[in-house]
């Protein structure tokens, strides 16, 4: 995320979702809509490395270790989770900053898990599958949502206020199918999600917590919320159901390594740095908690709303207490991008990236440094971090549209459209995508590499709910 000046808005075309990654570093604008629900999905190694941690052994024992599922996080404060389709699960942010140990989180998605490997999401459309990422989300606001506002209490939230407006009587067969979780499903899924735990250990005492937290926000709402309404069932049902199993497992008192748990307080306070306001994280990580969780959310709460300087010398005592953390270069790096100080960004980005092994989002980042810095000498070095960078993240939105600007400075106009193409893609753009695809493809020798990838976005078929929204 960055200041608010110079925020990270994505709009994504056809529901005018709105993406805001933690780590990138440019803000772009894609898609139009008006009016329609708004999404924010968030970006960010070091949290996407700690929950890929998270879910591989739970993913093993499930039978979904090929299935490369992938966690998205979207960024809503309410506590919630849900999957799409069978490779991927979805989890609000506020569910990641609330949870208080990994077991809480590991619970939630291990839940998710059993979703997909019970097979519960047959009932899917079949769009859904080869729908974007992003595209997924905004299709399953009108679903999901609900469960996600009702669960959380919270009569703001954008993500609850949005899908209510978009559930009206001529989307009543989308509501139904995109809330077709049965109660029994969620049932099979709780149980699933316990022999998981067991089978690698783990306590399955996170997801009781998780589920009281739910009864107790729920207390409130059960007299107004037609439980029917909800993707799940109310949190009193699902305890009952699953405190015997839980309890008889001989590892519910486990506890979670203490080196795991430190990254989950680092990812905690990241978040909070990130969406909170200087008051809240003050509150939070008062000047009196010297812990390095708390010198995290202090630091990029100064580089968000603060003094540059200021935050690269606080960024600095965190690199000089951990020297071998990639993610406090990567946010060193960061900082002096988004103040337009690309060129002194480029040094602790190339560190970050070498010691991440080729991070996809940092190299990107690295790459649009060496763009953004105005040298041409950096021009050639650049666009091999890119083309690395998106061969690994083909969604990286940032990464395509820096890379363009790159073959652009080169002259090199046929991959500088097949680049913005793919960036709009990326994003949802689906019709402006082709148009440039078009022209690329005039460019490129017939049946070429490029000409290939072009001619491919020009024959994807977009899912329905995106086409003539643009």
């Amino acid at each position: 995320m960055r200041r608010p000046r110079r925020a990270l808005a994505v709009a994504l075309s056809f529901l005018a979702a709105l993406a805001l990654p933690i780590e990138a570093a440019v803000a772009q604008s894609q898609g139009q809509g008006q009016g329609g629900p708004r999404v924010r999905i968030i970006r960010d190694a070091e949290i996407e490395a700690l929950l890929r941690d998270y879910t591989r052994p739970v993913m093993k024992v499930a039978g979904l270790a090929q299935q490369n599922v992938e966690v998205t996080i979207i960024g809503e404060r309410s506590y919630n989770a849900f999957v799409a389709d069978g490779r991927r699960i979805f989890i609000n942010a506020g569910a990641l900053l609330d949870s208080e140990t990994p077991n809480q989180v590991i619970g939630v998605l291990a839940h998710e898990a059993g979703h997909i490997a019970g097979g519960h999401l047959a009932r899917m459309r079949e769009q859904i599958a080869g729908a974007q990422t992003m595209a997924v989300v905004a299709m399953l606001l009108a679903g999901a949502g609900v469960a996600a506002g009702a669960a959380s209490g919270v009569g703001g939230s954008s993500l609850s206020s949005a899908a209510a407006g978009a559930i009206t009587a001529p989307q009543e067969m989308i509501r139904r199918s995109l809330l077709s979780y049965q109660r029994g499903e969620e049932q099979a899924a709780d149980r699933s999600a316990v022999r998981y735990l067991n089978e690698t250990k783990q306590s399955s005492k996170g997801m009781l917590e998780t589920f009281e937290r739910f009864q107790s926000e729920q207390l409130f709402l059960s007299q107004r919320v037609d439980p029917y309404l909800l993707s799940h069932p109310m949190a009193r049902e699902r305890i009952a159901a699953l405190e015997q199993l839980a309890k008889a497992s001989p590892y519910y008192n486990a506890k979670d390594p203490p080196a795991l748990q430190e990254r989950h307080n680092l990812m905690r306070a990241k978040l909070a740095g990130f969406m909170e306001r200087p008051d809240g994280v003050y509150r939070r990580y008062p000047l009196s908690d010297t812990s390095l969780p708390a010198q995290y959310a202090r630091a990029i709460s100064a580089y968000r709303y603060g003094n540059v300087n200021d935050a690269v010398a606080k960024i600095d005592a965190l690199i000089a207490r951990e020297p071998g953390n990639p993610y406090f270069l990567e946010l060193k790096g960061q900082a002096l991008l988004e103040a337009g100080r690309a060129g002194q960004a480029v040094p602790p980005l190339r560190q970050a990236v070498s010691m991440t092994g080729g991070n996809p989002l940092i190299r990107a980042m690295l790459g649009q440094a060496l763009v953004q810095s105005g040298n041409p000498a950096f021009t050639d070095e650049a666009i091999v971090e890119l083309v690395r960078a998106t061969q690994r993240d083909p969604n990286s939105v940032e990464g395509w549209r820096s890379l363009a600007m790159a073959y652009g400075r080169k002259g090199d106009l046929p991959n500088a459209d097949l680049a913005s193409a793919q960036s709009l893609m990326a994003s949802g753009e689906f019709r402006t995508a082709q148009e440039l695809a078009a022209r690329a493809r005039m460019r490129f020798p017939p049946n070429s590499p490029g000409w290939l990838k072009a001619d491919d976005i020009l024959n994807f078929k977009p899912p329905k709910s995106a086409q003539g929204s643009q």
